[in-house]
């Protein structure tokens, strides 16, 4: 019964041996993975202290655009503006012309009847003259 205590000792014994030669691989395999965590958590660190300076310098260049675009945006508003009142001028003075036309259409209305007997009178005289001259020739 004694050597069946001694072997089972040393089938403990050895089982123990080989948990620990496990766990001892394992452990070590850990700790590199570790150490590669490590080693990109410091890399990504570095990236990150990059990216936070590209950001800022971003940033401060979006505001400075911002107030370039605000600026210009006002300059706009003013060339709107002076363009509107130059539209407001060429209209006025399409009224205007439209006034004069209407004017003057219904001054020739009125006046047809006159200019139309004045060309009556025109042409008898015009005819008279011919007539004179025909007889100037023939005597």
């Amino acid at each position: 019964m004694i050597i069946i205590l001694y072997i089972a000792a040393l089938i403990a014994a050895v089982a123990f041996a080989v948990l620990v030669i496990f766990l001892a691989r394992t452990l070590t395999a850990v700790r590199r993975t570790m150490n590669n965590v490590a080693d990109t958590l410091e890399g990504v660190e570095k990236q990150m202290e990059g990216i936070t300076l590209e950001t800022t310098e971003l940033l401060n260049k979006t505001n400075k655009l911002a107030e370039d675009v605000g600026q210009k945006s006002e300059k706009l508003n003013t060339l709107v503006d002076g363009v509107k009142g130059i539209g407001d001028t060429v209209q006025e003075f399409n009224q205007s012309i439209r006034s004069v036309s209407r004017g003057l259409t219904q001054s020739a209305n009125d006046n047809t009847d006159t200019a139309a007997q004045a060309m009556k009178w025109g042409q008898v005289a015009i005819n008279l003259w011919k007539r004179a001259k025909k007889e100037d020739i023939k005597s």
